[in-house]
């Protein structure tokens, strides 16, 4: 693997910060309100700059040309979410774009395809997950929403929590259980679910900042017509392990350490009597030390899968590496800030607006999202490391 980038992703990296330059505004502008859900202007910029991506075909550069994409390597996409996410930029992980999407590509038919992936390549409308359920997280095979099939429709009833972003979601991407007495990963089927469907309720949890970002969603007697099922009927579950896989393996979370990091490193810098303390600069020095290893960890799955390759275990090595620091950088925060470290964005006695209180508070839930460290951990021994199960 090269630890550099070739002439053509250095120059799409230039034009990425160019443009980032220019159209993302000066300061915390992404901040969320104190005790709320994100600012209405924040919003509003958001999916205006999505648009902007949208225009410039980046929102969907990776996909193949027939479905409208660019075509775009798995490096150069790596090079983007890297970009975008240093740079705070919003829009840049989008669930339908990099979940829902390869899923139609590579299991939906010609009409679902035509149907969902146009309002996906032009940022028309959101997407969320509706995988997690309360006693179905870590052991997501043993999810208990049920589909059971009417006519030419499936009547669903079940509960999913830790849903992201459903408040705002026009579509869900949804497992259920359509066949209780197969075993627990064959009887589970892929549906798109309109969450506005009758009979969808979606409830928002509020979180330790005072944020609702993640749902719980709740199924009643809801009816999803026969052609919102993606692929074979009791196959979806190896449907869902391709998009946990796209879903581990990005950048954005190592690349979102790094810009707390350096935000974090200024301070001490300005600060003499930080910039004086020698474990203040070790511990810096650590962070910066694992955000390379992170950095490099992502590269590695990229070029596996422009290679053809599919890197379950090492997209699982990823996930751990990436959050673990995630949350190991909200601690080196509150030890190098103190005290003050802990007070909420909005307080003028707050250091760097209350960010290190922000990541201290959200990054524990990183190490859940998307997988546990736990069970990825599995992964990497049975899958990766060969391993025998206990």
């Amino acid at each position: 693997m090269l630890f550099h980038d070739s002439p053509e992703h250095a120059a799409f990296r230039h034009e990425l910060r160019q443009f980032l330059a220019a159209e993302l505004p000066a300061g915390d502008w992404n901040m969320t309100n104190d005790r709320d859900h994100v600012a209405p202007q924040a919003a509003a910029f958001t999916e205006a700059f999505r648009k902007k991506l949208a225009q410039r075909g980046w929102l969907t550069m990776g996909w193949p040309r027939e479905f409208g994409g660019a075509g775009a390597s798995y490096m150069t996409q790596t090079v983007y979410m890297e970009e975008m996410s240093a740079a705070g930029a919003p829009g840049a992980y989008d669930q339908g774009v990099w979940l829902a999407g390869p899923a139609l590509m590579m299991h939906g038919t010609k009409e679902q395809q035509d149907r969902w992936l146009p309002d996906m390549r032009v940022a028309g409308v959101h997407w969320c997950q509706l995988f997690s359920e309360p006693g179905a997280g870590s052991d997501l095979a043993s999810l208990q929403t049920r589909a059971v099939r009417d006519g030419d429709e499936y009547v669903v009833n079940g509960q999913k929590i830790w849903t992201s972003g459903a408040l705002d979601a026009d579509w869900g991407i949804m497992l259920a259980r359509t066949d209780a007495e197969a075993p627990k990963h064959r009887g589970i089927s892929y549906f798109m679910l309109n969450m506005r469907a009758p009979g969808v309720t979606i409830r928002p949890l509020v979180n330790l900042m005072g944020s609702h970002h993640f749902t719980e969603v709740f199924l009643e007697d809801v009816r999803v017509p026969r052609d919102c099922l993606v692929g074979e009927e009791n196959r979806g579950w190896y449907i869902a392990t391709t998009t946990l896989d796209q879903e581990r393996s990005s950048i954005n979370r190592v690349v979102m350490t790094r810009s707390t990091l350096e935000a974090l490193i200024r301070y001490v810098r300005e600060t003499p009597a930080l910039r004086r303390r020698a474990e203040v600069r070790h511990e810096l020095a650590e962070r910066h030390l694992e955000f390379e290893i992170g950095r490099w960890l992502c590269y590695r799955v990229a070029q596996m899968q422009g290679e053809g390759k599919v890197p379950n275990a090492e997209a699982s090595v990823s996930k751990v590496f990436g959050t673990e620091l995630q949350r190991q950088m909200g601690i080196t925060g509150l030890r190098v800030l103190g005290l003050p470290g802990t007070i909420e964005p909005g307080s003028r006695y707050a250091p760097l607006h209350g960010r290190v209180e922000r990541w201290a508070l959200a990054a524990p839930s990183y190490t859940i999202a998307g997988g546990t460290s736990e069970v990825n951990r599995n992964i990497i021994a049975t899958r990766g490391l060969g391993l025998p199960r206990a």
